[in-house]
């Protein structure tokens, strides 16, 4: 029942940096029904996301998304921001579930839309590319035999050449169905940062139309998301089309906020909104 709405909400979910879920939600209580999570599946679809354009801004610009998430030959697929992540560990225990494996993603922070014409006159950035490990694990039936709790962190290196840093992206999400046919997800996430991303995305030449800034590295920024997905026959268990609606809320903290393209040109505190449709067989 829970895995679904995790699949059909995942990539949204993580745009706003929320750890993953559907390794943790897949199998139903011991005597429930055959679900399609029950052995190999995919979930595709596509969403429109309304969010800043660029982190620490304060104009807002709208994007597509696609979604894709499942499991194939035993290794778990999870979305990620512009990327995704893949599970390695076959792990269907009835208590406590193991993740580790690897996830990639491509980071266009100030490499498009970036709508403020100061910000965007010290150039766009390049494209990384970021990679590294991701562990986690989840514990279901916390407060009723479908929920779950989960913990997850990736850490990455852009391998590009863009901001040749790292970055470390621990997460905790409370999933629980409110129905047979919804469910809702709350999910709390943080980036840490090292300097070369800081000094990167954040740093402030002298001689342009801002005071020069050197940012270092340190706590990058912290959010929550709410998630509400409904299966459009009523049955999050037997696969088919889902639609999601998501809010979140994050706070740019340290020298992301700090600098004058977010205390100046922008705003610390971040808002988004996004809507998809999934398919899952």
């Amino acid at each position: 029942m829970k895995s679904l709405f995790a699949a059909a909400t995942g990539t949204l979910a993580l745009a706003c940096a929320a750890p993953a879920m559907a390794q943790n939600v897949e199998a139903l209580p011991e005597g429930a029904e055959d679900t399609v999570f029950d052995d190999t599946w995919v979930s595709v679809g596509v969403g429109a996301i309304y969010s800043p354009s660029y982190d620490g801004s304060d104009d807002y610009v709208v994007s597509a998304i696609p979604i894709i998430q499942g499991k194939v030959g035993g290794v778990r697929i999870s979305p990620r921001p512009g990327g995704a992540a893949l599970d390695f560990v076959d792990d269907d225990s009835e208590g406590a579930r193991i993740s580790a494996g690897v996830a990639a993603k491509l980071n266009r922070n100030r490499a498009s839309q970036v709508e403020d014409e100061v910000v965007l006159s010290y150039g766009e950035l390049d494209t990384a590319f970021e990679v590294g490990p991701s562990i986690g694990i989840s514990f279901p039936g916390v407060l009723n035999p479908y929920d779950s709790v989960s913990f997850n962190i990736d850490t990455l290196w852009d391998v590009a050449g863009a901001h040749d840093g790292m970055t470390v992206n621990p997460g905790v999400t409370y999933f629980t169905p409110v129905s047979r046919g919804a469910a809702i997800s709350l999910s709390v996430s943080g980036t840490y940062v090292d300097d070369d991303y800081a000094d990167y995305y954040y740093s402030v030449p002298a001689g342009g139309a801002l005071p020069a800034f050197q940012a270092d590295g340190g706590w990058d920024s912290v959010g929550a998301n709410l998630l509400v997905g409904v299966d459009l026959d009523g049955n999050l268990a037997n696969g088919g089309l889902s639609l999601i609606a998501l809010g979140g809320y994050s706070r740019q903290l340290g020298d992301s906020k700090d600098t004058p393209f977010t205390a100046i040109r922008g705003d610390a505190d971040q808002w988004m909104g996004a809507i998809g449709i999934g398919y899952t067989f």
